[in-house]
């Protein structure tokens, strides 16, 4: 590592690898990638379904984090990938993007350059889709993306049950007719031959033997440095110690919704009084850095059905034979994604837009005993899960110590909006609609406990944490906007300073229509376009 670079970008994740990619593709400028975690190697981030044993307390692939969820509900956690590729590593592997009018609806707000028509021609230059290219899909990009395999009765099965609701079965689940109106088909996600195709694969595969691009794994940036006003590096912390790095262009925080406001809180961006309570120098009073959090709540609803389900194959012994077939030949369940099938529905046909995703899981799971730990049902079960996209509820990420550690203070206020609350019993009734369409008849066997007690709104509410989960969405914490009170203008430049950026889902002013593996992507090639366009100068804003 050298001492000085052109651009330094803290995080290696979904938009930290496309944004050092595109930085690095010309040869006078030198850029230096850091990733708080270890090197993508193990052969679990590969798997698809390996992702079942990197989500656990203790995994190095991961930030693990205790989460309030509001109100009187009980704490949760989160887990984000700390890897080269980010959560984009660990997660589900679902390809969304998002609606058009959520962009349309930031560059109407003042974010000028996020329109649907300006973000379109980069989600289109990031695909490539098998299902080739379209007026709103890309292909011969360097992020793969493959839809699940057609043909599994079950599958169908709910399909035609889709159908029998009025829901049109589609080919592509992201094309503009389906996000609006409403659309179902087979999950696009980012695999391809049976493996995960993480932005790490997709961006920085090509990149890696560039002589300009240093990629550092198992290093933490500890804060940004500052001479005055301008940001001149980082301070870091790798196995020989502690050091600054120089930037002479852009220091770029592309670390997420939850590291990216911390990091700047302990670069002295962040409340005023939060910074001098902690002893922390004040370089810009930001009170919105760590607000807004912003997250999507998914309504759950188990089912158990005849058969085609895969809790057998993946529990048990059943489980040893499942893992050699994938290393014998790339076969069988370790291969798919978290949902086999998805799409958009509204929860009221009068609505004029969509407002509810949903996605299959071809497995079902519950508590085991006193331990609270969650185990595959014994029998064949699947998995309805639905969420409102447009959540008005809004949380904090705060720093509670500047001590190296020290863990967050995170509450997410799930449902504390009354519209979101409304949704979240239109979803979870929306998933019971679907279970008792004809075409399902002669599939599912009975809905499980203890979901099948609900009837009532304040049943479900009062019980929503536990028939629920957190879609690891989160945005909105380093906002973007033409407001005084924006964290980042619409070039992501972070306000009141000089050469320092944010680009990843915090920026978001709202959470897009879906899951934000694919927007983030956008968000980091837009970085580029801007800084590119811009030269290696910023100013004061």
């Amino acid at each position: 590592m050298k001492d000085r670079y052109d651009y330094i970008v803290v995080g290696a994740g979904s938009a930290g690898c496309p944004l050092a990619e595109r930085l690095s593709a010309d040869p006078s400028r030198s850029v230096l990638l850091v990733e708080s975690g270890p090197a993508d190697k193990s052969l679990f981030v590969h798997m698809p379904r390996g992702l079942g044993l990197l989500l656990n307390p203790g995994s190095k692939y991961i930030w693990d984090y205790q989460v309030e969820t509001g109100g009187n509900y009980p704490a949760e956690r989160w887990y984000r990938g700390r890897t080269l590729g980010g959560s984009s590593s660990v997660n589900g592997m679902i390809y969304m993007r998002g609606a058009p009018l959520d962009y349309d609806g930031w560059a109407s707000s003042g974010c000028d350059g996020w329109g649907w028509e300006d973000v379109l021609p980069v989600f289109r230059t990031l695909e490539d889709h098998d299902l080739g290219p379209g007026a709103d899909r890309g292909a011969g990009g360097p992020q793969r993306i493959t839809t699940h395999p057609a043909g599994d009765p079950l599958c169908e099965a709910i399909l035609d049950a889709a159908g029998e609701m009025g829901i049109a079965r589609v080919a592509d689940v992201n094309g503009t007719e389906a996000v609006r109106s409403g659309g179902m088909g087979y999950q696009p996600s980012t695999r391809w031959q049976n493996q995960r195709f993480s932005a790490a694969r997709a961006f920085l595969d090509g990149a890696r033997g560039r002589p300009n691009l240093h990629i550092a794994t198992n290093t933490d940036v500890l804060r940004v440095e500052f001479e005055g006003q301008r940001a001149t590096g980082v301070r870091i912390r790798d196995e020989k110690g502690e050091r600054s790095v120089g930037a002479d262009g852009e220091v770029i925080i592309s670390a997420g919704a939850i590291q990216t406001p911390l990091l700047l809180q302990k670069s002295g961006i962040g409340p005023g009084a939060l910074g001098l309570s902690l002893g922390i120098p004040v370089v810009v009073d930001a009170p919105e850095v760590g607000r807004n959090l912003r997250e999507h709540r998914h309504a759950d609803l188990r089912l158990q059905v005849r058969s085609h389900s895969q809790n057998r194959d993946l529990g048990g012994w059943r489980a040893g034979l499942s893992m050699l077939r994938y290393l014998a030949g790339r076969k069988g369940p370790m291969t798919h994604s978290a949902h086999e099938i998805g799409g958009f529905a509204k929860s009221d046909p009068k609505l004029p837009h969509a407002d509810l995703q949903f996605g299959l899981m071809t497995v079902s799971a519950s508590s085991s005993g006193k331990s609270g730990d969650i185990a595959l049902d014994p029998f064949p079960g699947i998995t309805f899960v639905t969420y409102f996209t447009r959540p008005e509820s809004q949380g904090e990420v705060r720093l509670v110590s500047p001590a190296d550690g020290a863990a967050p203070y995170i509450n997410v206020n799930h449902l504390s909006a009354e519209i979101d609350r409304q949704r979240f019993v239109a979803a979870f009734r929306w998933n019971r609609r679907l279970a008792a369409q004809p075409a399902l008849s002669d599939w599912v066997v009975e809905e499980c406990a203890p979901t099948s007690a609900f009837q009532s709104d304040e049943d479900i509410l009062v019980n929503a944490m536990s028939l629920s989960g957190s879609c690891f969405h989160s945005a909105g914490t380093a906002r973007m906007g033409s407001d005084e009170r924006a964290v980042v203008d619409p070039q992501l430049r972070v306000r009141g300073v000089t050469g320092l950026r944010v680009a990843d889902t915090s920026i978001m002013p709202t959470l897009v229509s879906g899951n934000t593996n694919g927007p983030a992507m956008m968000i980091g090639l837009r970085a580029a376009q801007f800084i590119l366009a811009g030269g290696q100068n910023s100013t004061a804003h």
